[in-house]
């Protein structure tokens, strides 16, 4: 079990230097070691904020016309107004929740900042109403503010605050106010101090609060279905702190645990699942890690229940923003089936959530990023539109989109802005024609791929070639025994003999190239692909998997995934990279990978090629 709770640090001239040069908020206690990698994160990527003007002025409506709202980049995703920070109570922004009024019809969102909480009125959202604001208890101050609704009632967290505790609001008190306000809490839960963020089981009236100082920073529960009177219901101590989690009666596939009410947590570098059906006696189900685990920050499930997506804050954003997709078909053995790599965006993902078949991300200096997760069965995302509220930078960093809020029945989607404030929009999907696929293998069939294209090639074993792979397990899976789709995909070396090295690549290089394809000579043409890389803890940044596009000036690189000294276990990723430079032309796709280093255990795979013009 590793622990990272508050620990008593030395931090405050780091703060203050990172305060002078930043205004952009952070996601963790800057005390612990978490807060402190952020802080590093922060100085080394800090560019100058990117704010809305500082009057009082509502940004007005524009419509998403030839990429462009506005002053916004865009894509299928109109500006309906935007409140700046200065209109809705000073400082900057953090997170924020929404609360629609059964009673009147009318949506509020209560938006949290570093020393309160606001509440706006939505309704109309191209001309939305700020009604006042809510203090921070005590009138301290934090970078981060949670909030859930339940009952009628918001329910309001902050971090970095010992004393702060959980305030309660009565949200039907904002049905008569006609101007704006400073607001008192109706009650506050003592029971901790600070926490990072609150989660809400609407079903069963629990509050989960998450990285307080209590519960060794795991999950505290608080039973809040008389909601001015919260009550402690028992802790989750045993995996040490959590950053975010998502509680829920499940009614997924596995039989066991249906009709239980189970938390998924997100605790650093696991995937944690844990029955919590008895608040005195909750059990730990699973616990499972994942290659390329950096900070695992937040997730959501599907609406089936049998997945979720998730994101990890401090992993690399190169070639693009990674989502890590989970197939949690059995509680007891969750199993991370692959990853999606941004084509388009490059920036730090944060809180995200899924309605039906569209995932709603708050991507930092990406701003909003809308997905469809109608293939995630097989691994395959696709990006349906954005809304950049950072439009100076769309790299690493703590800029612009913290939280988005999607569940408006209205259609309304509300982004809260670290320095932009409350940003307003609505998904129009009808402004972008569905792609037109130009090429297509799923290599259930021989279609014409060449092995050794060039007669260049070096290794020895393990080249590449199309087939039913067989499974082989080193420190976990190297090569996988399933395809995205039908039975077949392009393997290295498909077999798996006696030993998970017996037919893996060795030696040098292996290549395989795609039969000739006529690109149009017009439109937005992209390549995607699913695809794996796996090596042992003995590999090195010489091996690697590449694609490449054959074309009529010579062959350009599309991607490269060098391998490390670390193991990598497979796992699917969907990776896609925009061709259109080639309109017009016959290429050819080139896919090589290399134990190039010597004695190294790697294998690869790829599956589901297409070209799609937009």
């Amino acid at each position: 079990m590793r622990r990272t709770l508050r620990t008593a640090g030395v931090v405050a001239g780091l703060i203050a230097l990172a305060l002078s040069v930043t205004t952009a908020s952070w996601a963790h206690d800057p005390k612990s070691p978490e807060g402190q990698e952020e802080l590093r994160r922060i100085l080394a990527d800090h560019e100058p904020a990117w704010r809305l003007a500082d009057g009082v002025t509502v940004q007005a409506a524009a419509a998403c016309s030839n990429g462009m709202a506005a002053q916004y980049p865009c894509k299928n995703i109109d500006l309906l107004s935007a409140l700046p920070l200065s209109s809705i109570g000073g400082g900057n922004g953090n997170s924020m929740w929404g609360w629609t009024d059964t009673l009147t019809n009318k949506e509020y969102i209560i938006f949290g900042r570093t020393t309160g909480a606001s509440f706006i009125d939505v309704t109309n959202p191209t001309a939305p109403v700020y009604l006042g604001n809510l203090p921070s208890h005590n009138g301290t101050s934090s970078s981060w503010r949670d909030i859930k609704v339940y009952a009628n009632h918001a329910f309001i967290g902050a971090d970095r605050i010992s004393s702060h505790g959980m305030q309660v609001f009565d949200l039907t008190r904002l049905r008569n106010v006609t101007s704006p306000q400073t607001f008192t809490a109706d009650a506050r839960y003592t029971g901790f101090g600070n926490s990072h963020t609150l989660a809400v089981n609407e079903q069963t009236g629990y509050i989960f609060a998450v990285g307080t100082n209590t519960c060794s920073g795991g999950v505290h529960m608080v039973n809040v279905q008389n909601p001015k009177n919260p009550v402690n219901a028992g802790c989750v101590s045993s995996d040490g702190y959590v950053h975010e989690n998502q509680c829920v009666v499940y009614q997924g596939p596995d039989t066991t645990y249906r009709g239980r009410e189970i938390c998924f947590n997100y605790n650093e570098d696991t995937l944690t699942i844990v029955d919590v059906t008895n608040k005195s006696a909750p059990v730990q189900l699973s616990r499972t890690g994942y290659t390329g685990a950096r900070y695992t920050h937040q997730g959501w499930l599907t609406a089936d229940h049998s997945r979720l997506t998730m994101n990890d804050e401090l992993d690399s954003d190169s070639p693009g923003t990674r989502t890590f997709i989970w197939n949690v078909s059995d509680l007891n053995a969750p199993v991370h089936t692959g990853t999606y790599i941004s084509p388009t965006n490059t920036a730090t993902d944060h809180n995200h959530y899924i309605i039906d078949n569209l995932m709603y991300q708050a991507s930092y200096r990406g701003g909003l990023r809308i997905l469809d997760i109608s293939g995630i069965a097989s691994n395959q995302l696709t990006e349906v539109g954005y809304f950049d509220i950072y439009p100076s930078s769309n790299g690493t960093g703590f800029n612009g989109a913290w939280n988005t809020y999607p569940f408006f029945r209205s259609g309304t989607i509300a982004i809260s802005g670290i320095e932009q404030g409350l940003v307003l929009v609505k998904y129009n999907p009808d402004s972008q024609p569905p792609g037109t696929e130009v090429y297509a293998d799923t290599f259930e069939t021989a279609t014409g791929w060449t092995a050794n294209p060039s007669g260049t090639d070096t290794a020895t074993l393990g080249a590449w070639e199309r087939g039913d792979p067989e499974a082989t397990d080193s420190s976990g899976a190297k090569q996988l025994g399933t395809t995205v789709s039908g039975t077949n995909d392009l393997v290295t070396g498909r077999q798996a003999g006696t030993s998970a090295g017996a037919f893996d690549i060795d030696g040098g290089t292996t290549s395989i190239r795609s039969p000739a394809i006529t690109l149009p000579s017009s439109g937005t043409l992209n390549l995607s692909m699913s695809w794996y890389l796996a090596h042992g803890s003995n590999a090195s940044s010489a091996d690697f998997f590449r694609v490449s596009i054959v074309h009529n000036g010579g062959t350009t690189t599309l991607f490269t995934q060098a391998a490390a000294a670390t193991d990598r276990d497979a796992a699917w990723t969907t990776g896609t990279w925009n061709v259109s430079a080639y309109a017009g032309q016959s290429v050819r796709i080139l896919i090589e990978a290399a134990d190039a280093s010597g004695a190294s255990l790697v294998e690869a795979g790829v599956d589901d090629v297409k070209i799609t013009r937009q």
